[in-house]
C-alpha cells in the first residue's frame, strides 16, 4: 500500500474542506510507470462531487420498510464573476441532494432550512414515473459525507 499526500496551498481552486493537505491510499499498488500511477489516482476520483452551499429548505426525512433512513435536501451554491464592463453577476445554481444512513442521521438533527454545509458523495442519475405515469428524470448527488459550516 502506497499514500501520496498532496499540499493544496498551490491549488486554491480545489473545494476540500480543509485546504491544508489530502491523502490518498492506493491498495495493491505494484510498481509501474508513472502514466499507470497517474491513472490510479484518476480512478481514485473518478465521479466524486464536493459542494458548499446553503440549505434551501428543512430537509425531508423518511423512514424505509427496513428501518433504512434517507434524507433528502436541496443545496444552493453561489457563483460571482464580473462582465468585461466590470457589472458584478452573481449567478446560484440548485442541487438536489440525497445521503442515506449515518449521514441522514446527522442531517436530521443538525440540518435546518438556510445551515451552510459541505458534502462529498457521486452524481446518481434515476428516472421515475409520475403520478400521470409520465416518465420523470431526476439528477442527483448521493452525499457519503457532511461537513456543517457556519454559526
Amino acid at each position: 500500500m502506497v499514500t501520496y499526500r498532496i499540499i493544496l496551498e498551490n491549488y486554491p481552486n480545489f473545494a476540500l474542506l480543509n485546504r491544508s493537505s489530502v491523502s490518498i491510499t492506493f491498495n495493491n499498488y505494484k510498481k509501474q510507470s508513472n502514466n499507470n500511477l497517474n491513472l490510479n489516482a484518476m480512478n481514485a476520483l473518478r465521479n466524486k462531487v464536493q459542494l458548499i452551499g446553503h440549505v434551501g429548505q428543512d430537509p425531508e426525512i423518511k423512514t424505509l420498510e427496513g428501518g433504512k433512513k434517507v434524507a433528502n435536501i436541496t443545496l444552493a451554491t453561489n457563483e460571482v464573476y464580473y462582465k468585461e464592463n466590470g457589472d458584478k453577476v452573481e449567478q446560484t445554481e440548485w442541487h438536489r441532494v440525497a445521503a442515506w444512513g449515518k449521514v441522514a442521521d446527522i442531517i436530521e438533527k443538525y440540518v435546518t432550512k438556510g445551515k451552510e454545509i459541505a458534502i462529498e458523495g457521486k452524481l446518481t442519475h434515476r428516472s421515475y414515473d409520475d403520478k400521470n405515469g409520465e416518465k420523470r428524470y431526476i439528477t442527483e448527488v448521493v452525499a457519503n459525507e457532511i461537513l456543517l459550516l457556519g454559526k
